[in-house]
């Protein structure tokens, strides 16, 4: 399995290094990596991690200039592509198709080639126009993964959290996550 994972500029880019250390597990998956400008610099005000330790995570790190890259061509084959955390500047150019850099470019063409891209937004409250774009793009075939709490696992920890919504979106491409904790049910109701 081949999977681009894009990391864009909004708050919450801790996801993304969670994303990328649960993928780094598995051998079978080969990840290709896109840091936007915007989360390079986001990198540091929010993590203890650097830009060197989240590549490392990675199989294969493309500049997000290089609009030549392997994946910007729908010839070379993907299962699909992760924006975690997606901008909303990131979700207004997929939905208006604006390419203007590698992250872009490697969803536009996941779309146009009916691959899964699932995307994780991150803004609260969100504005009309953000809602809208969302709708949009959920139109278009994206998979919208809002990185929403959860309570009912006993996710009692930020990082219990943001494990939770790691097993979600791999579980759009039928990974299975070991951090992950389901729902097993509840007790009837009397």
């Amino acid at each position: 399995m081949r999977l681009i994972v894009g990391i864009s500029g909004a708050s919450g880019v801790i996801m993304g290094w969670y994303l990328l250390k649960a993928l780094h597990e598995l051998p079978e998956v080969e990840t290709h990596l896109i840091i936007t400008e915007g989360a390079a610099v986001t990198f540091p005000y929010e993590t203890e991690h650097s830009l060197e330790e989240v590549r490392a995570l990675a199989d294969v790190v493309h500049d997000n200039r290089n609009m030549a890259a392997s994946i910007s061509s729908g010839s070379y084959e993907t299962n699909g592509m992760i924006i975690i955390p997606c901008s909303m500047k990131t979700v207004a150019g997929i939905v208006s198709g604006y390419t203007d850099d590698l992250l872009l470019r490697a969803a536009d063409v996941c779309l146009k080639e009916g691959r899964k891209v699932v995307i994780v937004p991150r803004e609260m409250p969100m504005s009309r126009i953000h809602l809208r774009n969302i709708k949009e793009a959920a139109d278009y075939g994206c998979i919208v993964v809002p990185p929403v709490l959860t309570f009912y696992n006993g996710a009692d920890t930020v990082e219990k959290q943001i494990q939770h919504i790691v097993g979600k979106i791999l579980m759009q491409f039928h990974i299975s996550y070991r951090d992950f904790v389901p729902w097993q049910g509840g007790k009837p109701m009397v």
